[in-house]
Formats: structure tokens, C-alpha cells, sequence
């Protein structure tokens, strides 16, 4: 305030990371806040947090009405490309980790930071310590086999078949929402048309960064992609990757939708208009599943991310809006 006054400036802005390592942070900005506005004071406070569940909880505990929240998702394939020189490649198998890209040469050592650097301390820090777990390895376990199984759609049941320390669909339920809310994985719902009925469906799991899935595979970049199904896998991943991570910073809806055999990967909503993804690393085109969502839901758009459409290296640099 004292500089403000006298170098004569009109407002300033300060600029506060990892804020979340401060004891009662949110208690004392808002303390500040109030002060700074009985006094006239045009101090703009940015607060940065690696913790989005931590921030989250400060937030809403004692900022209500003094903030406005700017989601920072995890880094793109641009963002990738532009630092680092990434393929997209890389990027599909690697993700968007800055601090791992100089590891990509070192497979174990890569896998080694993801796994103990990002993730154990993530799930220990954003989630353990904040939440009553009363399962915490049900919870890492459910966290490994939705990275594993990214894009692919399993039931809470089918899942507790794979878990040893088997809770109830509603804990896995719970957990899932968990892990989205830090950041990590989600579990996409189902288009029907209906909210209601989607909020009931079974998840299709969905990493928000595609290095979760790639660590989680023993394969090198290069063996993945010698493997069709994989590497198909893979690419749908990073897909998912890119439109989950800027679903909230856009506000559009993301759903899947699948009947029987049919299936169209990712489905967005979008001020009331309604687009199909179908992606396609091979040079195939659409599927049946396509027409049959067409005819049953009448969408604005069907896209197909593939050779034969927009190119997945493409798609990874695309704002979705723009598709409308």
C-alpha cells in the first residue's frame, strides 16, 4: 500500500504461487481484501496453486464473493510442441508434463517421475489428506485400472470383479469423483439426451493427461506404435485428453454414447447444439454407430478425427467451440 502511494500508481497486481503451502492462506487474503476495499486500495491478488482440490476448499470456505476463479488445465500439445519441440507422437504417449519432457529419452526414468513425483503425490496430497478415505488402496487401485482403461467404458460392477479390497459401486462412485475433482481422471457419462439419465449411466473413464495413461503401459513410444489397438487406444486418449481439459474453461458438456455395439466416442454439447466425435487413427471412416446416432438424436454435426476427416495431429491443437 505504502508503494502504491508513493510511486504514485493507480493499482498494482501481486502474484502469489503454490499459496496452498501456507497455513489459513484463504483467511488472510481475505483479510487483506476487506482492508485493501475500506481503504481504497486497487491491489489485484493472483493466487496460484499446484493443489487445485486444496485451492478449491480455501475458496469456498471464506472467499465467497471476493474472487474469480480461471481454471489452468494441464499442458497442451501446442503448449508442448512450442517448449519442448514435442511431436504429436510424443505428446500422445508422453503427455503434457513439462517437468517429465526432458525424460522422455529414459523410459524408466520417466515413468519413475510420473509415477512417484506426480501421481503418488498428488493422490497422497490433493486427496488423501483432505478427504476421510476409508479405502485408500481401493482408491489407488480404481485410479490405476481407469488410467489403464482410458476411453474404454466399464461398469462400477465389472471393476470390483478386478479389486481385491471390493467396497460398493457407490464408494467407487465417490472415489472417481474424487480423482476428476483433482484433476487426474474422470469418468464421462453417458448421452441421452436426458441429465437425468446420463447422471446414472456407466463411466467411460478419461485421463486429463495422457502421460497417466502411456505410464501405465509398459510399452515404449516406438512398440506402442507398432500395436494398432494400442496405439488406437492411445490416440482416443489424448483426444479425450485435450477436450476434457478444456471442457470447463469453454463450458461445454462432454458425454460419450454407446448402444449395443454401436458407439460414437465423444459427444459435446455446446449452447444447445450437439456434436459426434468419432475417432479414427486408421484410415477407416465412420461407422455405423454414426447413422444410428444421427437418426436417434438428430446432432448438428458428426466429426470424424482420423485420416479420412480432420487429423488427430490436427484435432490436438483445435479449439472445440470452433466446430460449432
Amino acid at each position: 500500500m505504502d508503494k502504491l502511494r508513493i510511486e504514485g500508481h493507480q493499482e498494482f497486481i501481486l502474484v502469489i504461487d503454490e499459496i496452498q503451502k501456507i497455513g489459513n492462506w484463504s483467511e488472510t487474503v481475505k483479510q487483506c481484501w476487506d482492508d485493501d476495499t475500506i481503504s481504497g486500495v486497487n491491489l489485484k491478488a493472483l493466487v496460484l496453486g499446484s493443489s487445485r482440490m486444496l485451492l478449491q476448499q480455501g475458496l469456498t470456505e471464506s472467499m465467497a464473493g471476493r474472487f474469480e476463479q480461471m481454471y489452468l488445465g494441464h499442458w497442451s500439445y501446442a503448449e508442448m510442441q512450442e517448449a519442448f519441440d514435442f511431436s504429436p507422437e510424443q505428446y500422445v504417449w508422453y503427455g503434457g508434463y513439462p517437468g517429465a519432457a526432458h525424460l522422455v529419452e529414459d523410459d524408466n526414468r520417466w515413468r519413475d517421475y510420473i509415477k512417484f513425483s506426480l501421481i503418488d503425490s498428488s493422490i497422497n496430497r490433493d486427496i488423501l489428506m483432505l478427504t476421510r478415505i476409508d479405502k485408500p488402496a481401493l482408491l489407488k487401485r480404481l485410479f490405476e485400472l481407469g488410467c489403464i482403461y482410458s476411453t474404454q467404458i466399464l461398469s462400477f460392477n465389472k471393476i470390483l470383479g478386478q479389486l481385491q479390497d471390493a467396497g460398493n459401486t457407490t464408494t467407487l462412485s465417490h472415489y472417481l469423483k474424487l480423482t476428476d475433482d483433482a484433476g487426474l481422471l474422470g469418468g464421462l457419462e453417458k448421452y441421452s439426451g436426458s441429465n437425468v439419465k446420463s447422471r446414472g449411466s456407466i463411466p467411460k473413464f478419461q485421463v486429463y493427461n495422457n502421460a497417466l495413461f502411456g505410464t501405465h503401459h509398459w510399452q515404449t513410444l516406438k512398440e506402442a506404435q507398432l500395436d494398432p489397438i494400442l496405439w488406437g487406444r492411445a490416440v482416443e486418449s489424448a483426444i479425450g485428453a485435450h477436450l476434457l481439459n478444456l471442457k470447463q474453461k469453454y463450458r461445454y458438456e462432454l458425454y460419450y454414447w454407446r448402444e449395443q455395439n454401436d458407439e460414437i466416442d465423444f459427444v459435446l454439447v455446446y449452447k444447445g447444439k450437439t456434436i459426434g466425435i468419432e475417432v479414427k487413427s486408421n484410415s477407416s471412416g465412420l461407422q455405423k454407430g454414426a447413422e444410428k446416432f444421427r437418426k436417434l438424436y438428430n446432432p448438428d454435426k458428426i466429426i470424424l478425427v482420423g485420416n479420412q476427416g480432420i487429423l488427430w495431429q490436427d484435432f490436438l491443437k483445435i479449439d472445440p467451440t470452433i466446430l460449432f
